[in-house]
């Protein structure tokens, strides 16, 4: 009988990997907006794209800011991209039912920052 121990993935790999993750998604959503025609399902599929591609690219701004304010911690980092990218979806998403507006967007930004103060109060 053998046993495999799991190999952990280093910081740099994972980084790596989000990296790629990033521009495989940025890729796929101009390809896809170039290419599809507009419709229902194509625009879920493009804010889907979207999100994938906006979550890992403030992931890995926020953690770049992170580890220069020697807070490297990968999980707050996940959250506060997460955070980001659903503010900026929520506002893309009213921005294409024609209901956006600066209040609703202020008021969707003191809800990611109450949302944000619970979660540190937690922690």
């Amino acid at each position: 009988m053998t046993t495999t121990r799991a190999r952990r993935l280093s910081r740099r790999g994972l980084l790596l990997i989000i990296c790629a993750i990033a521009l495989a998604a940025w890729g796929a959503l101009l390809l896809f907006t170039y290419y599809m025609p507009i419709s229902g399902p194509a625009i879920l599929a493009v804010f889907i794209l979207l999100s994938v591609a906006l979550c890992c690219t403030c992931f890995l701004l926020t953690y770049l800011i992170l580890q220069l304010m020697q807070r490297m911690n990968m999980v707050q980092a996940w959250r506060e991209s997460g955070l980001i990218s659903a503010w900026l979806i929520f506002n893309l998403a009213l921005a294409t039912l024609h209901s956006w507006g600066l209040f609703s967007a202020i008021v969707s930004f003191g809800i990611i920052i109450i949302i944000e103060a619970l979660l540190l109060g937690r922690s």
